[in-house]
């Protein structure tokens, strides 16, 4: 037997401790590659060829995980026909991802919101708009099983509300990156809210407010039905049982005497000409979304306000 000295069993151990750190390691460094690649867009519109099925050996969640890395993209196959696609049929139609694999989601794409924000004409906006877009996935979902909560519902709610008023980038579409949308997303996402049953009537106010506001500050008339898809949130609250009759006619009341300020206006600015353009139209979009249904007395009865409204315009 050879006698090891301190100096030796130093260095022994210090092989020892290597080799081990090295067998410790070396699985997680060869996945490394495997979670870094990119399927390619045949894999995706494979997917969409075969019903939307998530392919044999991938993984739901780590598919969706990819796909929102494209909401950003300037690219529209990219972003909307694939990405925004494939993402809510799987959260909506044909459910892929369960309710506690939603949440993660719900917080980055809450978080999208919030990136960028104050900027206009760069491509920052399509990553805050489709990832309103998809919130609207997630809301609907949990209209048919509720999973976010109170506490994360309202949290939503508060960034859809601040979003709408914030964000600055107010185009429609655009002929090379498609549909850019951020008010017509954000107010699908405020009609699924809307008709949750944890919105209160304070949540009804904040909403109404909150659309007054962005028809206020629009610099441009809206050319791509953002006044319509506005309608519709209103339309969603009015149509509530524990609809706010009478803030709703306090709003209505001053959304009218704003526009029978316009014409007091000197000079008449196109942005103020904007601004009851806007209202104007999304008011008729109301009456028209309510129209095509059945409505209780107390909708009825705002809707006929409205009509009142437009009638003498």
């Amino acid at each position: 037997m050879i006698a090891t000295t301190p100096q030796l069993k130093s260095k022994l151990y210090a092989a020892v401790l290597a080799a081990t750190i090295l067998i410790l390691s070396g699985p997680a460094t060869a996945a490394a590659p495997q979670s870094a690649t990119k399927h390619d867009r045949e894999f995706w519109h494979s997917i969409q060829k075969n019903h939307y099925a998530v392919p044999e050996g991938e993984s739901a969640a780590a598919l969706a995980h990819e796909l929102s890395g494209y909401l950003g993209s300037p690219d529209p196959e990219l972003r909307d026909d694939l990405a925004y696609s494939i993402l809510d049929v799987w959260i909506i139609e044909r459910p892929q991802l369960s309710r506690q694999e939603l949440v993660p989601f719900a917080e980055e794409w809450s978080a999208n919101l919030k990136a960028g924000i104050g900027e206009s004409g760069t491509d920052s906006v399509l990553k805050r708009s489709f990832s309103a877009l998809m919130l609207a996935s997630i809301a609907q979902r949990d209209l048919k099983t509720q999973f976010l909560g109170d506490t994360r519902y309202h949290a939503l709610l508060n960034d859809a509300i601040s979003y709408l008023t914030s964000e600055r980038d107010l185009r429609g579409y655009d002929a090379t990156k498609g549909w850019i949308h951020p008010t017509a997303h954000t107010a699908d996402l405020l009609k699924a809210l809307a008709e949750n049953d944890l919105l209160t009537q304070d949540d009804q106010h904040a909403i109404l407010a909150a659309i007054a506001t962005r028809l206020a500050t629009a610099p441009t008339v809206y050319s791509y039905g953002e006044q319509d898809r506005l309608a519709l949130a209103v339309r969603s609250i009015v149509t509530r049982r524990d609809f706010d009759a009478e803030y709703f006619n306090k709003w209505l009341a001053g959304l009218n005497e704003s526009d029978d300020n316009v014409w007091k206006e000197k000079p008449l600015t196109p942005a103020i000409l904007a601004t009851y353009q806007n209202r104007t139209y999304m008011l008729e979009a109301l009456i028209a979304r309510m129209s095509t249904e059945s409505l209780n007395p107390v909708a009825t009865a705002a809707e006929a306000k409205v009509v009142a409204i437009i009638a003498r315009r």
